[in-house]
């Protein structure tokens, strides 16, 4: 069983977590909010350490990722378990409960099915993502570090809730990150989601100024985090601290778990597109079916760089990473 990084011994002889800001204090056979990371003889151990729920093949723009080589392929996996504890959470039967019997991966493994995946279908590397990927932190960072020497790519799709000292050992392995910030609310991360919104806020600056590219999602639930000063609220803190170029995507909840109010109106995220559109360059919709926020479109002179239909992706309006048209560079890795 893999020793866990990034816990320590307190006065009282316990194990205390200190991977992301819960820093749970773990009895002897028990584990911490994660479920994953567990007290076995005195240490912490990393009990999902090549557990995989999921291995699949997804279009990039599935992620989602729109300013990441779009149109391009990228081996996905996921594991179990996740510290937080969303009511609506839309991948629950992985990321709220833990199955040990399943097939266990070696780094060694994943890669391998990444380089075919490589060079068979245009995929350009390896996405950790579908449950919580953080709360694996050594099973990412083991894959991640052989991926990088075999020429792949890292892909993060997180609920960006993890201490500083981890992040900082990760992210020069990370590519691209896709960060969940449910809300500006401090009260509903507390109480839809058993975490707190400041260390997500600051991982996502940590990853951009770590050079790593970044694109925020939203998920827009009625009546818990659609009030149109949280949404605008959002917009505005992306200007300001990660940038006016930074991608959002605006998604349509739709019910699982413990929470059963109705989807997600598609004029409640038209709505929403508008607001955030008057602060920044590029805002996209998920998850439902509209022609609004779907192209990427140049913010100089409106040509579409990128055309999308579903998970159908052409890039038209592009030429060594410039808008063809007026010459305008183009955010992102295209």
């Amino acid at each position: 069983m893999n020793t866990a990084k990034f816990w320590q011994r307190t006065d009282e002889g316990q194990i205390q977590c200190k991977l992301c800001p819960h820093n749970c204090t773990i009895a002897e056979g028990r584990t911490g909010l994660c479920r994953v990371r567990r007290v076995e003889d005195g240490e912490l151990k990393a009990t999902g350490y090549g557990l995989l729920s999921s291995v699949n093949l997804d279009p990039i723009e599935k992620k989602p990722l729109y300013h990441f080589h779009p149109g391009t392929m990228i081996f996905s996996i996921g594991g179990w378990g996740c510290n937080f504890a969303c009511i609506f959470c839309q991948n629950w039967t992985i990321s709220q409960q833990v199955v040990t019997q399943c097939e266990r991966y070696s780094p060694e493994d994943v890669v391998e099915k990444a380089s075919a995946s490589k060079s068979a279908e245009r995929s350009i590397g390896i996405a950790y993502t579908y449950n919580e990927p953080l709360v694996a932190f050594e099973f990412v960072e083991d894959c991640a570090r052989l991926a990088r020497s075999e020429g792949l790519l890292n892909v993060l799709v997180t609920n960006g809730y993890i201490e500083p000292e981890p992040a900082a050992k990760l992210l020069p392995l990370i590519d691209a990150l896709n960060i969940d910030i449910k809300s500006m609310d401090d009260a509903f991360y507390r109480r839809q989601c058993r975490g707190t919104l400041a260390p997500v806020q600051a991982f996502a600056r940590q990853a951009v100024e770590a050079g790593c590219h970044v694109e925020i999602t939203n998920l827009i639930i009625p009546g818990l985090n659609d009030d149109e000063s949280q949404i605008e609220a959002l917009a505005k803190w992306i200007h300001r601290f990660l940038g006016e170029a930074i991608p959002l995507h605006l998604s349509a909840y739709h019910p699982q778990y413990k929470l059963k109010v109705p989807a997600t109106p598609t004029e409640l995220l038209e709505h929403a597109h508008r607001i955030c559109r008057k602060e920044l360059l590029h805002v996209y919709l998920g998850n439902v079916l509209t022609a609004r926020g779907q192209d990427t479109v140049c913010p100089q002179c409106g040509t579409i760089l990128v055309a999308r239909r579903g998970y159908t992706t052409e890039v038209r309006g592009i030429r060594n990473g410039v808008c063809e048209k007026c010459g305008r560079l183009v955010a992102g890795v295209m």
